[in-house]
């Protein structure tokens, strides 16, 4: 589906319940798995990557993750560890472009029984689970948080617990203390020294558990509200003490006519008119999900910085950093987005037709991956969404 999208007076007046993360869904879904007893998850996610893991956990032999990385990756590494049983885990043939290798080498490092079964480092892959050993292994912090993530949370598991030793600069860090943080809730001790995480074998505690809702889907809103004529939006019950990293994406657009309070829960927005007054240059490498809304929000208000710690984006669903260049040339050329089978893509240039009129998002049901209700949401907002086939016309 493609859709023409505008806003008829760029005056924003909405409230939203955004959807619920689904990077702690996710994690709590393979703390489920291994746990002992059962527990009850509240506001699970809904996202397609959520719903894909979730059929996952209760399939057997073969799987298919679809786009779903994180699936991908978390499982990987959780069915290595499933004695006795025999897997197949693939994905769709852009999942099986993006390399798996660097996790794959760890978990072998650590007594997993994986093998490549088309090409070498990527999907597709045969697994055949077993009680892992464990100990010390090495990990290029440089490529995914994921990998890092999904080791983790299996460390409890194995004989001798897990000693990781992250090699080069870490991105997206902040999803490691959400990890971290969510085992802890489940009774799992860690200690993190400079490089070196340590996860003696433990026993996950299963308690009932709430979802917090997604504040990387509030950043598209922060993006509304800067790009408005006038707004007040308010974000529903989003957890000011959250664990999630990109929570600092409020700060980070406030430097952007945006101001924010919470009241009784909620996030309220409401724009201003102070001066711009942005850093020439922003280090994104522990929040780099924040990276496509802010640099269409700087480029539609001719906004130049220098983004760092983003070289990981070439590794995502997208090559988020040349696609997103490529997109905003479209933008003034044609007024076609491609969202590249990148639910970000989407997200991310929709709010732009509030500074350039109509535009047309190409395969705009992308944004199912994380935000199934954006397009509901985005109307509700005052946007105009109409269907479109032909885009020659």
């Amino acid at each position: 589906m493609n859709y023409k999208i505008w806003h008829p007076s760029k005056i924003i007046n909405c409230k939203i319940n955004l959807p619920s993360s689904k990077s702690i869904s996710n994690r709590v879904l393979i703390i489920q798995a291994l746990c002992d007893n059962n527990f009850t998850i509240n506001n699970l996610s809904k996202s397609e990557d959520t719903l894909v893991l979730k059929k996952a956990l209760n399939q057997e032999k073969e799987i298919n993750t679809g786009h779903a990385g994180t699936s991908f990756r978390f499982l990987t590494a959780l069915l290595s560890t499933l004695e006795n049983n025999e897997y197949i885990l693939n994905g769709s043939d852009k999942m099986n472009n993006r390399p798996i290798g660097e996790l794959v080498k760890a978990l072998k490092k650590i007594g997993a029984n994986i093998s490549f079964i088309n090409t070498k480092h990527f999907p597709p892959i045969k697994i055949k689970g077993k009680q892992l050993v464990g100990g010390k292994v090495n990990i290029n912090g440089e490529i995914s948080s994921q990998f890092i993530s999904a080791l983790l949370l299996i460390a409890p598991s194995l004989k001798n617990g897990l000693e990781l030793h992250i090699n080069g600069k870490l991105v997206s860090k902040s999803y490691i203390k959400m990890t971290l943080s969510i085992m802890e809730f489940f009774g799992i001790k860690s200690d993190w020294q400079k490089n070196i995480i340590a996860i003696k074998p433990q026993k996950y505690i299963g308690k009932e558990f709430t979802i917090e809702n997604d504040w990387s889907a509030a950043t598209f809103w922060f993006q509304i509200a800067t790009l408005s004529n006038s707004c007040k939006i308010t974000l529903k019950n989003l957890n000011e003490e959250s664990i999630q990293g990109d929570k600092i994406s409020k700060d980070i657009f406030s430097k952007i006519s945006l101001d924010y309070k919470f009241k009784n829960g909620d996030l309220i927005l409401q724009k201003n008119n102070k001066p711009i007054s942005f850093p020439k240059t922003i280090n994104l490498i522990n929040n780099p999900d924040i990276y496509q809304s802010l640099k269409t929000t700087l480029y539609a208000l001719n906004i130049k910085t220098k983004f760092k710690g983003i070289n990981n984006l070439i590794y995502k669903e997208s090559n988020r950093i040349i696609d997103t260049n490529n997109e905003l040339e479209n933008l003034i050329t044609k007024k076609i987005i491609n969202t590249h089978q990148d639910h970000r893509m989407a997200m991310s240039f929709a709010p732009l037709c509030l500074k350039y009129g109509e535009i047309i998002i190409k395969n705009s049901d992308v944004v199912k991956k994380s935000y199934p209700n954006f397009w509901k949401d985005f109307n509700l907002a005052g946007f105009k969404i109409v269907p479109v086939t032909d885009l020659n016309n």
